[in-house]
C-alpha cells in the first residue's frame, strides 16, 4: 500500500510543570539551575518516615488549566503510588493520580490546514516529577562511563494532560502543543519553557488503513522536549510504521526515543501497561476534595481566555481576525496593546500594525511571555498619535523608535531635540514642488508623455529639497496638481 492508503492516529501526553514556589508535597523550593542536590529534603529524597503534604497552590493552578480547557473538575480525586524502579526515583514510586484524576473531558482548539479541530482531552491529573539522571557532566574527577543523579527536580509539581487519539498528522500535533502551551501560560499556570523541561511531551502514534475502525499497534515516543522534535519524531514514526506494514513486518507495542542527530526513533523498551505499575491509593495522602467554594474562587481569578479576547478585539477595535489572533499570542502582549489603545483610541489598527511589525521583530518568545516589551504602551500611543496628527512621518517614527527604546524618553521631547517635525505647510511644500518641476523640464515631458513611473523620482527630489521632512500626503497631492497641469 502507498502512504496515502494509511492514516495516522496520534494522542499526546503533555507533562506541564506548574508555576509554584515550592514542590508538590514538601516545602523545598522549585528552582532551575541550582547546584545538584541542594533543593532537597527528607520528603523528596524518599527517606523512611517522611510524610508528604499536598501543595494547595499546585491544585489551584491545575484547576486553572482545567477551566481553560473546559474540563469537568471532580469534587474528589485520589493520589496514587505509581511503582517502578529507576535511579532518579528515590522512593521507588511516583505520587500521581490514576483511576480518579482531578479533571476530565475537556477540549483544545487546534488550527491546522485551514480548519479548526477540537481535540478532546481524556484527563488532567496531578503528579510529582522524578529527579534527573546525568550521563555527561563537566567535572573532571568523575570516572568515565559514570552516571550521577540530581534530585533537585524530584517532587516538582506537574500536571499530565492526556488527549484522546484525535490528531491525524505531525502538523496537527505541533499546533496542538503550541495551543496548549499558550493556554497554560495565559492562565499563569506554567512558564511552558520546553528548554528548561517545564513542558515535555510523549506521543502515542499508530497507523491503520484508511477507513479502518480498529486502531493499529501503538508506539509511545518518550520525552520530546521541543516543538521541532515533536513534529520530526511523529513524521519519522509514521513513515517507519507504514514501511513495516508495507513489507509485511509486524509492529510491536513499545516505547521509543527520538534521536535528534539522525531524525529517527529507536527502541527503548517494551511498552508498560497500567498493571505493571501496581497503582494503589497513597496511604499518606487523603482524598483530595475540591469543594464548590474553591472552584468558584479559582474561576473568579481566571483571565479572559485568548479565543474570547481575540473575538472581542475584532468587535471592539475593528481588527482583522489574523491581527487579533497575533495580538493574543501572549497575555502580556494583548495587555500592552489594549493599554496603548486606551492612550490613543483614535487609531487601534495602526497601533496593532506597530505591535505586530516593529515591536514583535525586536522581541523573543521569552520577552513576550514575561511582558518585556521594548517600549511602554503610552510611548507607542504617543508615537502613533504624532504620525496621525502629521507631526512626523511613518519613516521618521521608525527612525525614532530605536532612540525611544534605548532612552525611554518622551516622544515629543526626542522629536523636538532631533528636529524631526514634519513639514506640512502647503506654502513651503508648494515652493519646493514648483522649483523641482521648473528645474527638470525633460523629466516633466517624460512624465506627461505617459511614463507615470517617473512620478516617484519627482517625489524623491521634493523630499530631498525638504530634507526628508515633507508630509508625504501633501507632497504627493501638490506634485500631481503641478505635473498634471497642461
Amino acid at each position: 500500500m502507498p502512504v496515502s492508503d494509511f492514516e495516522a492516529v496520534i494522542g499526546l501526553e503533555v507533562h506541564c510543570q506548574l508555576r509554584t514556589k515550592s514542590k508538590a508535597f514538601c516545602a523545598c523550593p522549585v528552582v532551575f539551575g541550582a547546584p545538584p542536590n541542594t533543593a532537597v529534603c527528607p520528603v523528596c529524597l524518599g527517606y523512611p518516615g517522611a510524610l508528604p503534604v499536598a501543595n494547595r497552590e499546585m491544585v489551584s493552578l491545575a484547576m486553572r488549566v482545567a477551566l481553560a480547557t473546559g474540563c469537568t473538575i471532580e469534587e474528589t480525586s485520589v493520589f496514587a503510588r505509581k511503582n517502578y524502579f529507576y535511579p532518579d526515583l528515590p522512593k521507588g514510586y511516583q505520587i500521581s493520580q490514576y483511576d480518579r484524576p482531578l479533571a476530565t473531558r475537556g477540549t483544545v482548539a487546534v488550527r491546522a490546514n485551514g480548519s479548526v479541530k477540537n481535540v478532546r482531552l481524556n484527563r488532567i491529573h496531578l503528579e510529582e516529577d522524578a529527579g534527573k539522571s546525568m550521563h555527561e557532566f563537566p567535572w573532571e574527577d568523575v570516572p568515565a562511563l559514570s552516571s550521577l543523579v540530581d534530585l533537585n527536580r524530584s517532587g516538582t509539581p506537574l500536571i499530565e494532560i492526556v488527549s484522546e487519539p484525535d490528531l491525524s498528522s505531525a502538523d496537527e500535533a505541533h499546533e496542538y502543543l503550541v495551543s496548549l502551551r499558550r493556554l497554560v501560560r495565559w492562565v499563569d499556570a506554567s512558564d511552558g519553557n520546553m528548554e528548561e523541561g517545564s513542558l515535555r511531551c510523549d506521543a502515542n502514534v499508530s497507523v491503520r488503513p484508511k477507513g479502518a475502525a480498529a486502531l493499529g499497534t501503538k508506539v509511545e515516543i518518550k520525552n520530546l522536549n521541543s516543538f521541532a522534535h515533536v513534529k520530526k519524531a511523529i513524521e519519522h514514526e509514521i513513515e517507519r510504521q507504514v514501511a513495516a506494514l508495507e513489507s509485511g513486518r509486524p509492529l510491536v507495542q513499545e516505547t521509543r526515543l527520538f534521536e535528534p542527530d539522525t531524525g529517527a526513533t529507536k527502541a527503548m523498551r517494551s511498552k508498560e501497561e497500567a498493571m505493571d505499575y501496581r497503582y494503589f491509593p497513597d496511604p499518606d495522602l487523603g482524598v483530595l476534595v475540591v469543594d464548590g467554594a474553591w472552584r468558584r474562587d479559582v474561576a473568579v481569578s481566571m483571565p479572559e481566555l485568548p479565543e474570547a479576547r481575540a473575538a472581542r478585539l475584532q468587535t471592539a477595535y475593528g481588527l482583522p481576525a489574523a491581527d487579533a489572533e497575533l495580538v493574543c499570542l501572549s497575555r502580556p502582549l494583548a495587555d500592552f496593546y489594549e493599554a496603548a489603545v486606551a492612550k490613543h483610541p483614535g487609531n487601534p489598527k495602526a497601533i496593532a500594525n506597530w505591535v505586530l511589525s516593529e515591536l514583535l521583530a525586536r522581541m523573543s518568545d521569552a520577552d513576550r511571555q514575561a511582558g518585556r516589551l521594548p517600549v511602554a504602551p503610552e510611548t507607542l500611543a504617543a508615537l502613533v498619535a504624532r504620525i496621525d496628527d502629521g507631526s512626523i512621518s511613518g519613516r521618521m517614527a521608525k527612525e525614532l523608535l530605536g532612540d525611544l527604546i534605548a532612552t525611554g524618553r518622551p516622544v515629543d521631547e526626542l522629536v523636538k531635540e532631533k528636529g524631526l517635525v514634519q513639514i506640512s505647510d502647503e506654502g513651503s511644500i508648494r515652493d519646493a514642488v514648483l522649483k523641482v518641476v521648473r528645474d527638470h523640464p525633460e523629466q516633466v515631458a517624460t512624465y506627461r508623455g505617459g511614463k507615470a513611473a517617473t512620478f516617484g523620482w519627482f517625489v524623491g527630489q521634493v523630499m530631498k529639497a525638504l530634507q526628508g521632512k515633507g508630509n508625504p500626503g501633501v507632497v504627493n497631492r501638490l506634485l500631481r496638481d503641478s505635473l498634471d497641469k497642461d
